[in-house]
């Protein structure tokens, strides 16, 4: 259990440096590829809340699905967000 805390924190910290040190225009594109990274969350997520083990386990699991599933969510909000800046806009006037 100590192992899966440590890994834990150790993702956290990576994470947050590697994120930090993205430029601002690479985030949208990388927040479309976490979107995949997220779905195997949600599959690796839903895999220990359905083990049967311990109930930490199973807590650790939920929240894992909730969290993956608003980054997932999230995700795809931003990337239509910005796909539909790069949308022509219609000028309602005759072609």
């Amino acid at each position: 259990m100590e192992l899966l805390f440590f890994v834990f924190a150790l993702a956290i910290f990576l994470g947050f440096e590697l994120i930090a040190k993205v430029p601002s225009q690479l985030h949208t594109p990388l927040m479309s590829g976490s979107n995949a990274i997220s779905g195997i969350t949600i599959v690796g997520a839903l895999l220990a809340v359905q083990a049967d083990g311990e109930t930490m386990t199973q807590v650790l699991g939920f929240f894992a699905v909730i969290f993956a599933t608003i980054n997932v969510f999230g995700g795809y909000a931003v990337t239509d967000r910005m796909l539909s800046m790069f949308k022509k806009k219609d000028t309602g006037g005759a072609k």
